[in-house]
C-alpha cells in the first residue's frame, strides 16, 4: 500500500495534467487553510482572548503595554509601609525582673530603683479550641394545671448539640472565600479543633448562608440598575455535566452573579437586571449586550490583544499604529484627569481624527470584498480577522472611544474580569458543580463576600452577621 503522501502527490500530478486551473484553486485553498491553522497555533493569552491557563508550559514572554514610569522597583518615598505595629493594649504582659547585674560584676539589683521598662511584643495564636456553651432551661410544675412547663431556649438553639453561628461562618468562609474543598475543611477542623466535621455539616452551613442572602442579592441587583457605570462579563461553567454560563455584573462596590444555560439574550432577559440598567455598560463586545437600551463601552484591552496578534503574527502594517494610538490616548486621558479633569473638546476631536485615519489605513490594507451580483445571500458575509476587527472599530466607534469623552468610563473591563476570576479558580479546584442549585448557591455567597470586601468590611464578621439574620446591605450604587 502506498503512503498517503505519495498518493496525494501522484493525485496532484494527474490533476495538473487534466485540469491545471483546478489544481491552482486547490493549492490556494490549501495555503489559506495552512495560514489559518498557523495563525490559530500562534494565538496565546498575550495576543488573543485566550486565558493564561491555556498557554500550558510554553508560556509567552510577558509583554506589558504600560509605559515605564522611570521609578525604581519597591516602595516609593512616602509609602507608609506595612510593618507590624505594636498593640496599644496587649492582652498579656510578662515582666522579666532584673535581679543581678549582667555586666559581669554579679552585684545584686533587687533593691535598686527601676529606671524604665523596655518592651517587645510577640504576636501569636492562642491554643485553638471550641468553646462549648450549655444552655439550661428551668422546668417547673404549673400550680394550676399541674403540668411541667419550661423556659424557652434562645433563638437558634434548636438541637441537643449543634455548632454556633461563628463556627458555621468559619465553614462558609473556608468554602466561599478560600475555596477549600469539603474534605480538606473537615481535615482542617480536625487538626485545629480536634473535631472533624462532616461534609453535610459544611453544606448545611453553606445552605443557611444562601437562604440568609436572598434579600442581599435582590438589593444589589436593584442598586446596580442605578449605577452610572457597570461591568459585565461571562464565562463557561460546567454544571451537572452540561455547559452553563456564569454571568457577572459589577461596579467598584457591588458584585452580582447569575448562572444560566445560555450566554446571550435569553440569559439577559431571564435575570431581568440589565434590561433595567440605564447607565453605561462596559463589556467585551458580546452582540447580545447591544440589544440593551443603555450606553456602551468596550474593553480596549481585548482590542489591544487583537491588534498585537494582527501585527506580530499576520504582519498587518496598520495594526501597530492603531495599537500605539489607543495607548497614547489612554495615557493622555489619564494625565488630564490627574491634573485638571477631562480633556478639552478640541483635543478629543483631534484624537478622533487620528483614530479614523488609522482605521482608514487598515481598510486600505484590507479592502472589503465587493458584494456578489444578484440577490444578497443569507447570513453575514465572510471576512478576515483583520476586516472583522476593522468593522468593529467602525460600527462601535462611540463605544471604543467612550473613555475619551466620559472621564468615568474605564479603558478596560478589568473590573468584570477580576470579579469573575476567582470563580474560575473554584472551577479548576472542583472541575464542575454537581447541581445547578449548588452553582447558584456558590454564586450568591461569592457575590456577598466580594461586595463586603469591596466595601472594606470585615469579611468574617459580616459572614457571622449574615448567619444571624443581619447581612451587610450596601446602600449606595457606585
Amino acid at each position: 500500500m502506498k503512503s498517503s503522501a505519495a498518493w496525494t502527490r501522484k493525485g496532484l500530478e494527474a490533476l495538473a495534467k487534466r485540469k491545471p486551473g483546478r489544481l491552482v484553486d486547490l493549492v490556494l485553498d490549501f495555503q489559506s487553510r495552512l495560514r489559518a491553522l498557523e495563525a490559530r497555533l500562534a494565538q496565546n493569552s498575550v495576543n488573543s482572548h485566550r486565558p493564561p491557563s491555556s498557554d500550558g508550559y510554553a508560556k509567552p514572554d510577558p509583554k506589558s503595554l504600560r509605559a515605564k514610569s522611570g521609578r525604581s522597583s519597591g516602595g516609593q518615598n512616602g509609602h507608609p509601609g506595612s510593618t507590624l505595629p505594636p498593640a496599644g493594649k496587649p492582652d498579656r504582659i510578662v515582666v522579666h525582673r532584673l535581679k543581678r547585674c549582667p555586666c559581669g560584676c554579679g552585684a545584686s539589683l533587687r533593691h535598686r530603683p527601676l529606671l524604665r521598662h523596655e518592651a517587645r511584643q510577640v504576636f501569636d495564636l492562642p491554643p485553638q479550641k471550641l468553646i462549648v456553651t450549655e444552655h439550661r432551661v428551668e422546668v417547673k410544675l404549673c400550680p394550676n394545671s399541674g403540668r411541667e412547663v419550661s423556659a424557652a431556649f434562645p433563638v437558634g438553639v434548636n438541637a441537643p448539640t449543634q455548632y454556633g453561628p461563628r463556627f458555621n461562618a468559619w465553614l462558609v468562609y473556608l468554602r466561599g472565600q478560600q475555596l477549600i474543598p469539603l474534605e480538606r475543611i473537615s481535615q482542617m477542623c480536625a487538626d485545629l479543633f480536634g473535631r472533624p466535621v462532616s461534609e453535610a455539616t459544611v453544606q448545611t452551613a453553606v445552605a443557611a448562608a444562601y437562604d440568609a442572602l436572598a434579600g442581599f442579592e435582590a438589593a444589589v441587583a436593584g442598586l446596580i440598575t442605578q449605577a452610572p457605570i457597570a461591568h459585565a462579563d461571562e464565562t463557561v461553567l460546567r454544571v451537572a455535566g452540561k455547559l452553563h454560563w456564569l454571568h457577572v455584573v459589577s461596579t467598584k462596590t457591588l458584585t452580582w452573579y447569575g448562572v444560566h444555560r445560555k450566554r446571550g439574550g435569553e440569559a439577559i432577559q431571564h435575570f431581568a437586571l440589565l434590561p433595567r440598567f440605564a447607565g453605561r455598560l462596559i463589556h467585551d463586545c458580546l452582540s447580545a449586550y447591544f440589544d440593551l437600551k443603555c450606553l456602551h463601552g468596550l474593553c480596549n484591552a481585548h482590542l489591544l490583544r487583537e491588534l498585537t496578534f494582527l501585527h506580530e503574527v499576520l504582519h498587518q502594517k496598520w495594526a501597530k499604529p492603531m495599537l500605539d494610538l489607543l495607548m497614547r490616548m489612554h495615557r493622555a486621558v489619564a494625565a488630564h484627569q490627574a491634573r485638571a479633569g477631562p480633556s478639552a473638546l478640541r483635543q478629543q476631536t483631534a484624537w478622533t481624527r487620528k483614530y479614523r485615519a488609522a482605521r482608514r489605513a487598515g481598510f486600505a490594507e484590507n479592502p472589503l470584498p465587493e458584494p456578489p451580483p444578484g440577490p444578497r445571500p443569507r447570513g453575514r458575509p465572510k471576512h478576515t480577522k483583520a476586516q472583522n476587527l476593522l468593522l468593529r472599530l467602525q460600527h462601535h466607534e462611540c463605544s471604543v472611544l467612550a473613555f475619551l469623552y466620559d472621564p468615568r468610563v474605564p479603558f478596560t473591563n478589568n473590573q468584570g474580569e477580576q470579579d469573575i476570576r476567582m470563580v474560575k479558580v473554584q472551577q479548576k479546584i472542583s472541575g464542575a458543580f454537581r447541581t445547578l442549585h449548588g452553582a447558584r448557591t456558590f454564586a450568591r455567597i461569592r457575590a456577598y463576600l466580594s461586595t463586603v470586601r469591596k466595601n472594606q468590611r470585615d469579611v468574617f464578621q459580616e459572614t457571622v452577621a449574615a448567619l444571624t439574620g443581619q447581612p451587610f446591605m450596601p446602600r449606595v450604587a457606585a
